[in-house]
């Protein structure tokens, strides 16, 4: 989605950054990073696009600028008392950084999922880490009751004045080196990185009237839904996979700075963020974390209909889960439209699997999923790797001649996150019941998170299906069938809204219908077949 904003006329609220970002005191701990020409991405996209490298800062992120600006702005007496933050990551190192150079007391809340490498980074500047609740407002809500009690100042992670000041030191950096862009793509969780640049790019500009455009996740647009509703929305639910712009709400003054300096925002898939990773990989040999491909995620999106344009992304940050990067690469060829998922019904009879590989030719199988539906029918779930969307095309019209039925799942997250990897029986057993009921919802990835979620479901509902699946993020994604003998829809949500989790429920998803439980015959990615 591409969503205009309808700019005020006035610089009421941004004009105040001018001097807060020429007096920004980032530069004792944050580097002048580099701009770089991208020249595999300049080359498949028709444009020159440039890469603003905040991953080279010291903790791997432009965090540290807003951080430690806040920091070395207190005054003598809130310094030698210290400073509380709640942070599951990148945030929390760019204040532990600032604490170390300045040698101010230091209390960091962190959430029990935060990953163990980014804990331990936050202890080696050799701050306090105390590990409480399973997301970040539970951390939060926990260091701003400790800061009450202790006398301790918070640190806001996007929404403070000279927050966004440090932040937007990165836009003035760009224009020192570059000011005949045409827009400049940015990152957006809480929205202080968009403010900074967007202030002073808007204001600054000598040559090129350059557009900003920030980006965000679908499953995490706050800054989409505000500018729809003209005000800021709390979201009610948002995805964990891109974690570092995992934010329910946009910033009050962040909010106020966009309305009157950036010209839109672009909501991207997560398997095109997933295709910026690798793309950022190939061309700087970096392995970006996923909010950090953000912008160019967006930026390729915008360019899809243009040319020989001068376009910027922020590259905002490398902090990448290891865990992490298999999804990672996984999606990435989805997100390239490099890779389609076709479920295919075919006859249970000898020859069926022939005709159908004849159909695919010399076509590359990335994926090949057998099931047995019933003595008549059977389902197979393929990946087939295609140049472009023409060659996908013809597949489809051959398998139309041939008489095969068959359902576009490229795009269905159930089907990509859970109904491709699972082993499982007959769907006869399932149809028999009639009584099933798909839910998916995401839990903690923490010891003993799986024996809490069956405690707290119970034993009134009998679970028919159930598959896990860790990517790498705080939080893991759960598909989940239950048994409703009663078939009392009312009964059953009553008792999954009174549960600590999010359900939403898919029994009518296309892939679930066609594909549930695959017997599994996987071939490796990139053989042909």
């Amino acid at each position: 989605m591409r969503l205009k904003i309808k700019k005020s006329d006035s610089y009421k609220f941004s004009k105040k950054y001018l001097e807060l970002i020429s007096k920004s005191r980032v530069y004792d701990v944050a580097e002048k990073t580099p701009v770089t020409f991208a020249t595999n991405l300049s080359s498949k996209l028709k444009n020159d696009v440039f890469l603003k490298r905040e991953d080279m800062q010291p903790i791997f992120s432009f965090k540290i600028r807003g951080a430690y600006n806040k920091i070395a702005n207190l005054n003598q007496v809130q310094q030698k008392r210290g400073v509380i933050t709640a942070s599951a990551g990148n945030h929390a190192q760019g204040v532990a950084n600032a604490c170390k150079k300045l040698k101010v007391p230091c209390f960091i809340v962190m959430p029990v999922t935060a990953p163990e490498i980014k804990v331990k980074s936050v202890k080696r500047f050799g701050s306090k880490v105390l590990l409480h609740g399973d997301n970040f407002d539970q951390a939060s809500k926990k260091a701003r009751q400790m800061g009450k009690e202790q006398e301790l100042e918070f640190i806001e992670a996007f929404d403070d004045p000279l927050t966004i000041a440090g932040q937007g030191t990165v836009g003035k950096e760009i224009l020192d080196e570059h000011n005949d862009l045409d827009v400049i793509f940015v990152p957006v969780g809480g929205g202080g990185l968009l403010a900074g640049i967007s202030a002073w790019v808007a204001q600054t500009q000598t040559q090129t009237k350059t557009k900003i455009y920030g980006v965000e996740v679908e499953d995490s647009a706050c800054l989409a839904e505000a500018i729809k509703a003209d005000k800021r929305v709390r979201l009610r639910e948002v995805g964990l996979f891109a974690d570092g712009v995992a934010v329910e709400r946009i910033g009050k003054n962040n909010f106020d700075v966009i309305k009157e300096c950036v010209d839109g925002v672009i909501t991207v898939s997560i398997d095109e963020l997933c295709a910026a990773v690798k793309d950022i990989f190939e061309d700087t040999r970096v392995l970006s974390e996923p909010a950090g491909a953000l912008a160019l995620a967006g930026l390729k999106k915008y360019s899809s209909k243009i040319s020989n344009k001068r376009l910027l992304a922020i590259s905002s940050g490398a902090n990448v889960n290891f865990e992490r990067l298999s999804y990672i690469v996984e999606r990435s060829e989805v997100g390239e439209n490099r890779e389609k998922l076709l479920s295919i019904k075919i006859p249970e009879k000898p020859g069926s699997f022939l005709k159908l590989c004849k159909v695919f030719g010399r076509s590359q199988i990335t994926e090949f999923n057998y099931r047995f539906a019933n003595k008549t029918d059977a389902h197979v779930l393929v990946g087939i790797k295609t140049e472009n969307e023409e060659t996908f095309k013809l597949i489809k019209s051959k398998l139309s001649k041939s008489k095969f039925k068959f359902s576009d799942l490229t795009k269905n997250q159930i089907s990509n996150d859970h109904l491709r990897h699972m082993v499982g029986g007959h769907k006869s057993i399932i149809s028999e019941r009639d009584s099933e009921r798909l839910y998916r919802c995401q839990f903690p990835v923490r010891p003993g998170a799986l024996m809490g979620f069956l405690k707290d479901f119970g034993s009134k509902w009998n679970i028919s299906l159930f598959h896990y699946r860790n990517l790498g993020a705080a939080f893991a994604n759960v598909l989940i069938g239950i048994e409703d003998k009663s078939k009392s829809k009312d009964a059953l949500e009553k008792h999954l809204k009174s549960l600590d989790y999010s359900f939403i429920e898919e029994t009518d998803n296309t892939a679930y219908k066609e594909s549930v439980s695959y017997t599994h015959l996987t071939l490796p990615t990139n053989r042909e077949v």
